[in-house]
């Protein structure tokens, strides 16, 4: 008897997923832009797992301070037998992003990023917010 798992994020996982694989129809999606941030001193380092992605599908952009790295998919999958008809035909479309606040003083030109094997690696410098000027005013006293 198939019992609801209380550990996944959807107690309908084991209803409607794949009960041979133990996987669910989306599992797939839980390993999308999977982030690693690491401190590197002068720069961070960020490693994106990107998997079934091509180059092309990516796009990463800065506005306002955040650096916001979209990607989508188009998947499918035909298995055919002997005379040429379906077996099974799977079809998988869909996009993802993810936004990270790296500060309104790293520009676009600032960015490396490099992708290879599914995973996106991207530099960002670290910069210092430059400090607020503060301006004294002062009122003007007559007489």
């Amino acid at each position: 008897m198939l019992m609801p798992s209380i550990f996944r994020e959807n107690l309908l996982d084991d209803f409607f997923g794949y009960p041979f694989r133990g996987q669910s129809y989306d599992s797939g999606m839980n390993e999308m832009m999977k982030t690693d941030v690491r401190d590197m001193g002068d720069t961070y380092e960020m490693s994106m797992s990107l998997p079934g992605v091509k180059k092309e599908d990516i796009r990463a952009e800065i506005k306002d301070g955040y650096l916001t790295v979209s990607a989508s998919s188009n998947t499918e999958k035909d298995e055919k037998d002997g005379q040429g008809k379906y077996i099974r035909r799977e079809r998988y479309l869909g996009s993802c992003s993810r936004s990270f606040y790296v500060g309104r003083e790293v520009t676009q030109e600032d960015i490396k990023a490099k992708f290879t094997d599914g995973i996106l690696t991207l530099v960002i410098p670290r910069k210092e917010a430059a400090p607020a000027v503060e301006e004294n005013k002062y009122i003007a006293i007559e007489g």
